[in-house]
């Protein structure tokens, strides 16, 4: 952490957020800050994705907070997330599942490795899923609200602003895996 200025008699501390930078391999070829990687659109990042299946096949999303800089107020990922510099896709996967939504000790698939770009970011993204959902308990200073969505309503909404482009993008995916027989028809992210 460093020390920013003194303001009104009171010491202010801010801790600026290091990310590795990586190639599109996700070997790590440098850091930057979050700062940097959100002004600098060319700097590749990794970034976490879990997606939490319930029995019913139905998808558990995050609505994003108002005051975020990347879709503020949309449908997201149940978890997503930067993996932080010195640390792996599995310890952040926890921690960003633990900080977003409660979850712990629970089981996970990879999904897929992909690079997203979009005119804020660069992310190279390690998207997950998992079954266990039975702990869930919303963080209300990470996320404005979260519920499960049924693959029909997803369906109906797309191409409405109301989910994240990137989540659009990554149910696919999602949907395929959850109803294997449509796995023929799946596109590439």
């Amino acid at each position: 952490m460093e020390e920013n200025q003194i303001k009104s008699g009171t010491h202010k501390m801010c801790h600026e957020e290091w990310l590795p930078i990586v190639d599109e391999k996700g070997n790590i070829i440098g850091k930057a800050t979050r700062r940097e990687c959100h002004q600098v659109s060319t700097l590749l990042h990794p970034v976490v994705h879990l997606h939490v299946i319930n029995h019913n096949h139905e998808i558990f999303l995050q609505k994003r907070p108002m005051n975020k800089d990347v879709q503020p107020g949309k449908w997201d990922t149940a978890v997503g997330g930067h993996v932080d510099w010195g640390e792996n896709i599995e310890t952040s996967l926890k921690r960003e599942a633990f900080e977003e939504i409660g979850l712990k000790d629970f089981s996970y698939q990879p999904v897929a490795i992909y690079k997203w770009e979009s005119n804020i970011e660069n992310e190279l993204v390690h998207s997950f899923i998992t079954y266990d959902y039975n702990n869930l308990s919303i963080n209300t200073e990470e996320l404005d609200d979260g519920k499960f969505f049924s693959i029909a309503t997803i369906e109906k909404n797309l191409g409405k602003q109301i989910f994240t482009p990137n989540f659009e993008a990554e149910f696919k995916l999602i949907k395929a895996i959850i109803h294997p027989e449509i796995k023929n028809n799946v596109m590439e992210i």
